[in-house]
């Protein structure tokens, strides 16, 4: 799925054509971060117009793609974007990666293999002569050394179509700088992972406003990985169950139904919005209470489990006993009363 978001009128309609003439054009693989905006801007500085492309792994809630980093900062810098939604396709990468894990599950270089696939996909249907990234050489130590450089470009066939502007004066020439569309001489030896180089270019180009360097990729996370191995290992892997995966506590019932428990009023609003139509909501009655989702529920017992923990971490956690309400996604409700649960007993259903 994907989606041209538009800045101004004159931008690119999605899979047209670029019209023929004016300035050479290329698309970055683009994210919101500083790497990203200073390739941007050497390109841009030589003349050459960049569309930018942003991936979406499936594993991300959305509300609003106007939202997103990667939007705000092309807007910024009035550089068009596409949006591409990773799908079926990119989840089952993630279950058996060619290439391996990192320290969590993280497949970084099958990652960037599948990501540059589809970004070639989308410069050969707009007409578009190259690609560009951020990449630093030397700044990951499983995605960004040479030899893994080398592999990625030759299993996503981008070879030599793939310009790494921070880093070209260190790596060999691709077919942009041979052919006298980018001048290699405008662009830099950054390596390693000191950030000084780029926070002194960014100085240069009169940019002050860039995101702090973040966490990085949730499949780098190992609480996010220990959600998704579980969730992966009962067959949970539709995007709409993943992107549950950042939000509430997670506990897994013995009978292998999910529960989660919202920690406050927003995720309990999003863990809402993703039930679905088999799930049932759980929430107390008259007092603070958080919400519970609890997925594929196999017999009675599930639901006074889960009520049983919903109370737990609600404001009646102390009192023999409470009164709950659980419902389906469309509104059909039964109440109950339940004690709350033993915390040792809760603590042992969590997944951590």
């Amino acid at each position: 799925m994907r989606g041209l978001v538009k800045l101004n009128e004159t931008l690119l309609q999605n899979k047209q054509k670029i019209p023929v003439g004016g300035n050479m054009k290329a698309v970055s693989l683009f994210s919101d971060g500083l790497d990203s905006i200073l390739a941007a801007k050497l390109i841009q500085n030589q003349g050459i117009d960049v569309i930018a492309f942003h991936f979406i792994l499936p594993f991300y809630y959305i509300e609003d793609e106007k939202q997103i980093n990667a939007v705000k900062t092309a807007h910024k810098l009035n550089i068009p974007i596409e949006i591409s939604h990773g799908g079926r396709d990119y989840i089952e990468m993630v279950k058996k990666p060619k290439h391996g894990y990192g320290k969590n599950m993280n497949p970084c270089i099958d990652c960037k293999i599948f990501i540059m696939k589809k970004a070639r996909i989308f410069m050969e249907e707009i007409g578009v002569s190259f690609l560009f990234s951020g990449e630093v050489l030397g700044q990951r130590p499983m995605s960004q050394r040479k030899h893994s450089m080398e592999l990625i470009e030759k299993e996503a066939g981008v070879e030599g179509l793939l310009l790494r502007p921070l880093s070209a004066k260190l790596l060999p020439s691709t077919i942009p700088e041979e052919k006298g569309w980018v001048k290699k001489e405008n662009l830099c030896a950054f390596e390693g992972r000191s950030r000084k180089p780029q926070i002194a270019l960014a100085r240069e180009f009169g940019i002050t406003e860039y995101p702090s360097p973040g966490g990085g990729c949730c499949l780098t996370d190992l609480d996010f990985s220990v959600r998704l191995r579980d969730a992966f290992e009962y067959n949970e892997d539709s995007s709409l169950k993943l992107q549950l995966l950042h939000f509430g506590r997670h506990f897994r019932l013995k009978s292998g139904a999910k529960l989660v428990v919202g920690r406050d009023e927003k995720e309990n609003q999003i863990i809402e919005s993703l039930a679905e139509e088999n799930d049932l909501l759980i929430e107390g009655v008259g007092f603070g209470s958080p919400i519970a989702l609890l997925k594929n529920s196999k017999n009675p017992e599930d639901i006074d489990i889960s009520s049983s923990i919903c109370v737990r971490y609600s404001k009646k956690r102390e009192d023999k006993s409470a009164k709950v309400s659980v419902r389906t996604k469309k509104g059909n409700a039964t109440e109950k009363e339940v004690a709350s649960m033993n915390r040792e007993i809760v603590d042992s259903l969590l997944i951590h």
